[in-house]
């Protein structure tokens, strides 16, 4: 394969750079002098390879001024005085001379760029790539001209240089990142819905018999032989810690209403002890979803977290519980123990809510064993957590004690944990989103018709995602189309189907940090991430402001070309 000379591929991308991004072709120097060349090959005792030279006679670098013509990620192309200043820099700072540098590197440091390597040798011409923290890589070009056709090659055809996708915006150069979703996901809460809720605890392991146990007789003695047997002694293990869960209250509900404020799957509803408890939602059956008990204490309904994300302690869980009625939620994590209130709706005050924290005692390891020995890192929270409850039962009537709850078996579910809670103060937008000036969109485009190009371009991010297959999300997409109200309450089927995307993306998440065994991929993880934040961005549409929504919304599209199907869309608009 014939590659082109330099001046081919700068000609080609001078031209394309004039035609579609002016501004960044403007911040192109002019050529190098030979005098100056040959004064920077005196100055580093290094003679250039002739395309680095060649290069340099088109154009003396560029400019590092916003806009200006960069290599991905790797910064603008270096000039003679940026190559004869960063080369200098790199030796000073005690830097194994590698070669000579191409561009002003990531974030503008010398050592995290391209480079073409000076040394006698069998690379010797080679254009390569550099970081602080990894060894020097050759895995992409032979040639300075190879790097220059593959940029002429990604900015006529639009194709993928270094892993991201040239963009022309308002006259400059940008790139962006280069991005897929599969059509089809593993769901981890499908694989689940297959396995069976472990029953009963695993059976104990048989211990051997030894000749010498009681009750087994003898083995006959053999003349001449002797037998030695070695028992084995420990001291008896300390009995667990008591349990101390979050558990929330909410005053004159029922057990299954509290259950189905906080999300319970209908499903999975069945009486469990907290073991049964703890066995189920460790279990691969449980997906990685949390799951509470539900019971009564002195006319209030209650609910114990019993394994998965902690819940109760967020706002919108305890605007949820408290609707209409009055809430107490107690939280313990390690050294922190909080006691929050909120009544109809409202969570009370910061400085209303009663929190003790807990200096690590003594010198114990911790981890996954500490309780099971008996170890309490954390006495002060334990005390305080029980301090909390006789608060609540003196305060409030609130009879509530761990232990003898513990083995009793209460009505108990799965949560499809509710959505979080969107910004309702502080709305603001960032004025720059993927090189596009949205603060400047948003001035001059009248509000009606910045929406339904925005309502197009959600549409687009739905279809490139795969969102749309959702019967809940095209039935939305079609009443925003024509105008029509979208109904997107916590119980309502569209966020229910957002709920569940989250938990999707959430257990693929898990299933891929702690299970190799899992029938998850990063690819599947990829799918359900690109679902769950375009659902997040329809929901932004629905209650959030435009610019705000339109960040989001914009920053979430895959494909390279948005900014030109959303100048499509404004015209259309």
């Amino acid at each position: 394969m014939n590659i082109p000379a330099v001046e081919e591929s700068w000609a080609r991308v001078d031209a394309w750079l004039a035609r579609h991004a002016p501004l960044s072709h403007a911040m192109l120097r002019p050529p190098a002098s030979p005098a100056g060349i040959a004064d920077a090959e005196r100055a580093l005792g290094v003679p250039f390879h002739p395309d680095l030279v060649a290069s340099l006679r088109c154009h003396d670098g560029a400019e590092p001024d916003d806009g200006t013509v960069q290599l991905s990620f790797y910064g603008p192309l270096c000039g003679v005085a940026d190559i004869v200043r960063n080369t200098t820099l790199l030796r000073s700072l005690g830097v194994e001379e590698a070669g000579l540098p191409l561009t002003l590197g990531i974030g503008r440091r010398a050592s995290d760029g391209l480079f073409l390597a000076s040394r006698p040798g069998p690379r010797h011409g080679y254009a390569g790539r550099r970081f602080d923290e990894d060894m020097t890589s050759f895995a992409h070009w032979p040639s300075l001209r190879h790097v220059l056709a593959d940029l002429a090659d990604a900015l006529e055809g639009g194709r993928p240089f270094l892993g991201r996708i040239p963009v022309a915006v308002a006259g400059k150069l940008g790139w962006d990142g280069q991005r897929t979703v599969p059509a089809e996901a593993v769901s981890p809460l499908a694989w689940a819905a297959a396995l069976a809720e472990p029953e009963s605890d695993p059976p104990a392991l048989q211990r051997p018999v030894f000749p010498n146990d009681a009750g087994s007789p003898p083995p006959p003695r053999q003349e001449g032989t002797q037998r030695l047997f070695f028992v084995r002694t420990h001291r008896p293990r300390p009995a667990p810690l008591p349990d101390q869960p979050d558990v929330a209250f909410a005053a004159g509900l029922t057990p299954a209403e509290m259950l189905r404020r906080l999300g319970g799957i209908p499903a999975t509803v069945r009486p469990r002890d907290r073991r049964q408890a703890h066995r189920a939602v460790k279990s691969a059956w449980a997906a990685h979803r949390p799951l509470v008990r539900a019971g009564e204490a002195g006319g209030w309904a209650y609910a114990t977290l019993e394994g998965g994300a902690a819940q109760f302690a967020r706002p919108e869980v305890l605007r949820a519980l408290s609707a209409g009625t009055r809430a107490a939620v107690l939280t313990r994590h390690g050294p922190q123990v909080v006691l929050t209130f909120a009544e109809d709706g409202v969570p009370c005050p910061q400085e209303d809510t009663r929190r003790v924290m807990s200096p690590r005692e003594g010198n114990h390891a911790g981890g996954p064993d500490a309780r099971r020995l008996g170890v309490d890192l954390w006495p002060g929270s334990t005390a305080a957590y029980t301090r909390f409850l006789a608060v609540l039962r003196q305060d409030f009537g609130i009879a509530y004690d761990p232990d003898e709850e513990g083995p009793a078996e209460l009505t108990s579910a799965l949560l499809l944990p509710l959505l979080d809670d969107l910004p309702t103060e502080d709305c603001g937008f960032p004025s720059q989103v993927r090189h596009l000036d949205l603060a400047g969109l948003v001035e001059r485009t009248p509000p009606q018709r910045l929406r339904a190009a925005l309502a197009a371009q959600l549409s687009r991010l739905a279809s490139e995602t795969h969102l749309d297959t959702y019967p809940e999300v095209s039935e939305a997409l079609d009443r925003i189309r024509r105008g029509l109200p979208v109904a997107c309450d916590q119980d309502d089927p569209l966020a229910s189907r957002m709920r569940t995307l989250a938990v999707e993306a959430h257990a693929t998440r898990q299933l891929l940090r702690d299970d190799d065994t899992a029938p998850v991929s990063h690819e599947d993880l990829t799918a359900w991430d690109a679902r769950a934040r375009a659902a997040h961005a329809l929901r932004e549409f629905l209650h959030l402001p435009l610019p705000a929504a339109a960040a989001t919304i914009l920053d979430q599209r895959i494909s390279p070309h948005w900014h030109e199907e959303l100048a499509t869309d404004l015209e259309s608009a």
